[in-house]
């Protein structure tokens, strides 16, 4: 997968997320009838950074990077709004064996949750959020962009992102999550200045990343971790994915990756705990 900066009606898209993406989307557009919007409710303890000019989310890549060799792992729990037929068809989206590894290796994680992903699975999305060795945070709900031409996913109209978001955290909360996180993960990595006022308004920090694994749609592990290991350093972020039919290697990616980095001397440790080293965060 590719980092691309490119310029969309005059503002600057950031997609970092390979175009094999495009297989999750379709032209269809999020359906009506969802439930009522409802913000996050970030516990007070909860680390965030602040808004940048005009209510614009802030945008969070990496932790300090001296200040302890700590990464944080975080995977994204992908599903389309459209997605529900394949589903019942036996595809599956979710990947319980590395849930029960990281469980296993005692290594904290961030979950980046869609909201469909957490109707077609909410014991599991429930489970997540009472687990204190995780935090589930808001991937949105339809898994659709949030700028034009991301990788061939359809578009959330802009007048329907502040929404979007706030479906996806009333369904984690329907879903069993008792205190979903204030952080945004935009689908397909890909935001705009536009995208980034919408979202703003819900008081949420933009999560990127700067390592990106490769696991999406991937057939060898060993080539995903070591790119992994290749990318890691201190403060980092890595994205992966929570989804077996999207991301078959990346539970084995895990088993390989855990102990080499704690071989060298890396701590593991949320989102949460590299955005509260940030200077300046709230």
């Amino acid at each position: 997968m590719i980092r691309l900066v490119r310029r969309i009606a005059g503002t600057t898209a950031v997609c970092a997320l390979g175009a094999a993406l495009a297989a999750c989307g379709s032209t269809q557009a999020p359906s009506a009838g969802h439930p009522a919007p409802a913000k996050p409710a970030p516990a007070t303890a909860t680390p965030t950074l602040p808004a940048g000019a005009g209510g614009a989310a802030p945008v969070f890549a990496n932790g300090p990077r001296t200040l302890g060799r700590t990464v944080a792992l975080t995977f994204d729990a992908d599903m389309t709004a459209d997605e529900g037929p394949r589903a019942a068809a036996g595809e599956h989206f979710d990947n319980p064996a590395l849930i029960a590894t990281l469980r296993r290796l005692k290594v904290p994680a961030t979950v980046f949750m869609t909201g469909r992903w957490a109707e077609q699975y909410p014991d599991q999305a429930r489970s997540l959020g009472r687990d204190p060795r995780f935090e589930v945070a808001n991937h949105s709900y339809s898994h659709y962009a949030f700028t034009g031409d991301c990788y061939g996913l359809p578009t959330v109209p802009a007048d329907g992102m502040t929404s979007d978001v706030q479906r996806a955290y009333a369904v984690l909360r329907k879903a069993g999550v008792p205190h979903p996180m204030p952080y945004f993960r935009f689908p397909g990595g890909c935001y705009d200045r536009q995208a980034l006022r919408a979202v703003g308004r819900l008081g949420v920090t933009a999560v990127q990343w700067d390592v990106v694994s490769g696991d999406a749609f991937a057939t060898d592990a060993d080539a995903v971790t070591k790119q992994v290991l290749d990318g890691v350093k201190p403060g980092s972020v890595v994205v992966m994915h929570c989804t077996r039919s999207a991301a078959p290697t990346t539970e084995q990616v895990v088993r390989d990756v855990v102990p080499e980095l704690r071989k060298r001397g890396f701590r593991f440790v949320k989102v949460s705990e590299l955005i509260g080293q940030t200077p300046g965060h709230r």
